[in-house]
């Protein structure tokens, strides 16, 4: 398997030198009908899944680009990007259900037919001024993108958020055949981009020391509509989950039959005042993707003390039997996440950077939420997690247990340290994604306009 590796690896280059001259000879001979200004934001994903990009698109429309944002619809993106007059969705179909020949001729076919889907996604766009490219993944499309922009005389942006190769590895380890060659590329094509950001300062400096990348750090920063849930608004949020998930469903009947009430909240009749019920649960929330860098189970250790791996930890699940505890794995429509986030009253993030670079999104858009956090610990999350300032980090379920232990003590009468963290949120006073990326990528993006 190494030596099929090595062998493709000359070839694959190769090949994309040779598109690339013909592309560029092509381009010659059409008349340059400029950029405009334009801006493809592209990842070889889910669109509705991919919120950072999501947010590079609905900043360069507030500043009146027209935007091109290139990916998989396979859910919904934010109604914002959808109600945008600068946005146009560009859909890339996904590759599914290759199961012929050994898994490395079927791995190089899906990489094949991606990079003919991508460039004849970016080659019938109108002409950009730069394509901004999300990176992982980056195989094929870093290289794709490239001779796309050699095509339109455009400018490469790649917004480093991990290495590929590192999640890759997680399957395969580090030493497998595909991974060292997804290294490889990762390396080589980087180099070739424009600009480059990155989520980290970490990652800023393991892009340039290792990789001779040069790197402009934007940390993730939530939206505007990640904030505190009004009562009112949590109400309601809570009534429409009822209606299909039993955890907010009310503990007991209420005396009088009009009375409208939820888990957490119910209106008060005579005044119609949304208040919270005595002896309300806590409301935990674990944000996920159900993924091989997010080990779930130590949530559900210490509770009780892999998309694709949703099956397995709700078998986990059904097989305990807890006594005080109601577990709900709904799936959320993109305007009711921040809601529920600012409704919580505790955040876990069980999210392994593959790389030690990157941080997690899910924590940003729960600080947004002033909601204070629970995060398992990893080498660059301080700069984001601040223990005992804005949550607590602990190393495995059992020091979990005993933080969630203390947080809880007394809850709801007393709050202790949940409330003084939320404190501390409130006056963090932290930077929007608005203001940072106005700083950031703005005068990136003016420096050849």
């Amino acid at each position: 398997m190494a030596a099929v590796g090595a062998a493709l690896a000359p070839w694959l280059a190769a090949g994309a030198v040779v598109l690339a001259a013909l592309l560029w000879w092509w381009r010659r001979r059409r008349a340059a009908a400029g950029g405009a200004g334009r801006v493809c934001v592209a990842v070889l994903g889910d669109l509705g899944r991919s919120p950072r990009m999501q947010y590079h698109a609905l900043s360069l429309a507030r500043h009146g680009r027209g935007v091109a944002l290139l990916g998989y619809l396979q859910s919904r993106p934010h109604g914002d990007v959808l109600r945008s007059r600068e946005i146009r969705l560009v859909p890339v179909a996904e590759l599914r259900g290759l199961r012929v020949g050994p898994k490395l001729f079927q791995y190089v076919i899906k990489v094949i037919v991606q990079a003919i889907q991508l460039l004849y996604a970016l080659l019938t766009i109108d002409q950009p001024s730069y394509i901004l490219l999300q990176n992982p993944p980056g195989l094929p499309s870093i290289a794709v993108a490239w001779v796309a922009c050699l095509f339109w005389r455009s400018k490469l942006i790649i917004d480093w958020h991990n290495y590929g190769y590192t999640i890759m590895s997680l399957n395969h380890g580090r030493n497998h055949p595909i991974v060292q060659i997804a290294k490889w590329y990762e390396k080589l094509f980087g180099r070739l981009s424009d600009y480059n950001l990155c989520v980290t300062n970490a990652m800023k400096e393991d892009l340039w020391v290792n990789c001779n990348i040069k790197a402009v750090t934007l940390y993730d920063k939530p939206a505007a509509y990640f904030k505190e849930t009004p009562l009112e608004l949590q109400h309601r949020l809570y009534m429409k989950l009822s209606k299909d998930y039993e955890p907010f469903k009310p503990r007991t009947e209420s005396v009088s039959s009009n009375a409208e009430r939820s888990a957490f909240t119910e209106r008060d009749e005579k005044k119609g005042h949304v208040i919270k019920t005595r002896g309300r649960p806590a409301l935990l929330i674990s944000s996920t993707s159900w993924t091989e860098d997010e080990d779930f189970s130590v949530l559900l250790k210490a509770l009780e003390s892999k998309g694709p791996l949703k099956d397995y930890y709700n078998g986990l699940i059904n097989k305990m039997h807890f006594k005080h505890i109601q577990i709900c794995t709904p799936w959320l429509e993109a305007e009711d996440y921040p809601l529920l986030l600012g409704s919580a009253d505790l955040g876990v993030c069980l999210h392994k950077s593959s790389s030690g670079l990157d941080l997690p999104m899910k924590v940003v858009d729960m600080f947004g939420c002033c909601l204070p956090v629970c995060a398992i610990y990893f080498e660059c999350l301080h700069e984001l997690v601040k223990h005992n300032e804005n949550g607590l980090i602990f190393r495995d379920s059992n020091e979990l247990a005993e933080q969630l232990k203390m947080l809880f003590l007394g809850f709801p009468t007393l709050e202790g340290k949940l409330h003084n963290f939320r404190e501390n949120l409130r006056a963090s006073k932290q930077l929007r994604w608005d203001e940072s990326w106005d700083q950031t990528v703005l005068p990136l993006l003016g420096e050849n306009e």
